[in-house]
């Protein structure tokens, strides 16, 4: 489904998220072309020897103690459940711009993936902001985590203090034990 609408447009009941594949046509499996443009390796690809590091700086910042992290880190490559986002908030002033912005950015390979909350979506979840997720597919892979970070800050103009959550934490249901407060709604692995 394709839509001219910009995500401050849509109002619909129940449609609450415009994913990019909407705008674009384009599945996540038509963008392969993403792993060998940005050296990125593919989940089914990642080994134990992959796993990402504590920043032992940024330690006390983490949401849970390193080794549940570390623990959750082992279950995303058990998974292999390995994409993750930025979140980045912005008012309906502006989201309809950035959004623009960030299909482009798919569209031209680099970004893997994108979604945004509606109009419809904002108001079911309570929020006062647009909710723009900037996915990467593999969260081991800091040096793509902080390419697209980067190119957030930089192109797009997001200074504004944002963070990662890979997709494992939302895991729920048989790992809820295992990831602890990692399942939290505001746990992330990266800040920036």
């Amino acid at each position: 489904m394709v839509t001219d609408r910009s995500p401050t447009e849509i109002d619909e009941e129940g449609w609450h998220w415009l994913r990019v594949k909407h705008v674009t046509g384009f599945p996540r499996q038509a963008r392969d072309g993403y792993f060998p443009d940005h050296d990125v390796t593919r989940p089914a690809a990642t080994s134990e020897a992959d796993l990402p590091g504590v920043d032992r700086e940024r330690e006390a910042s983490l949401p849970a103690d390193p080794e549940t992290v570390r623990d959750v880190d082992r279950l995303a490559l058990e998974t292999t459940y390995l994409s993750g986002k930025w979140l980045v908030e912005r008012p309906a002033e502006t989201v309809d711009d950035l959004w623009e912005a960030v299909v482009e950015d798919v569209e031209a390979g680099r970004f893997w993936d994108a979604k945004v909350t509606t109009r419809a979506g904002r108001e079911a979840f309570g929020e006062t902001d647009h909710a723009v997720l900037v996915f990467t597919p593999n969260y081991f892979d800091r040096a793509d985590v902080d390419r697209v970070r980067h190119r957030l800050r930089e192109v797009h103009g997001v200074t504004d203090a944002i963070r990662y959550r890979p997709d494992v934490y939302t895991l729920d249901g048989v790992h809820e034990e295992r990831l602890g407060p990692l399942a939290d709604s505001g746990a992330a692995r990266f800040r920036a």
